[in-house]
């Protein structure tokens, strides 16, 4: 992630630059570009997209979204972020809701896969950032240590390797998983 603007941009302005093939987030109004990520975050990102779609979609509990979902969190300066993955509950966003462009206010669940080129510590307080934006559940996957951070709100740190099963906590209750199935390929 690297920081490309002095200029503080709007949220439709960065619409227009995805338009234009510019891929980024606003953080209080400044471009940060997003880079490609390698095929074991792809991977990782699809599994878990799937464990969670078979529980939501027949549920109709909510939308579940990809990558380059931006969410509109503050304007003036504004910021937009992508989680990995995202879950928002039909509470937030009616099944039959139109929704273009970005989504004003936090994901119900923000998912962040850390990419190679991340560091632990940009990828901590991104989670916080979610966090302290309303979100109530943040997982943070590490395909490298096949680990991930559970993040709550008022809640210690809990971190789960490959032995530990992974739960949708008050978000999404009744969603079960090995950590493992979220890693094997």
């Amino acid at each position: 992630m690297t920081l490309t603007s002095e200029k503080l941009l709007t949220a439709d302005e960065l619409l227009r630059l995805d338009s234009e093939g510019v891929r980024g987030e606003l953080i209080r109004g400044v471009l940060v570009k997003t880079m490609p990520t390698g095929v074991r975050h792809g991977q990782v990102v699809v599994n878990l997209t799937i464990l969670l779609g078979s529980l939501i979609k027949p549920r109709r509990l909510g939308w579940v979204l990809a990558s380059d979902v931006g969410f509109l969190l503050e304007r003036n300066p504004d910021t937009v972020r992508e989680p990995d993955i995202a879950f928002i509950s039909t509470q937030k966003l009616p099944l039959d809701a139109d929704a273009p462009g970005y989504f004003e206010g936090a994901p119900d669940l923000a998912v962040e896969v850390t990419s190679p080129n991340d560091s632990p510590r940009d990828v901590y307080h991104k989670a916080r950032m979610w966090i302290s934006f309303g979100v109530h559940l943040v997982w943070v996957v590490d395909p490298e240590t096949r680990t991930i951070e559970v993040h709550r709100p008022g809640q210690p740190l809990q971190t789960l390797s490959e032995d530990d099963t992974l739960d949708g906590n008050t978000v999404l209750p009744g969603f079960t998983c090995a950590v493992s199935d979220i890693f094997d390929l």
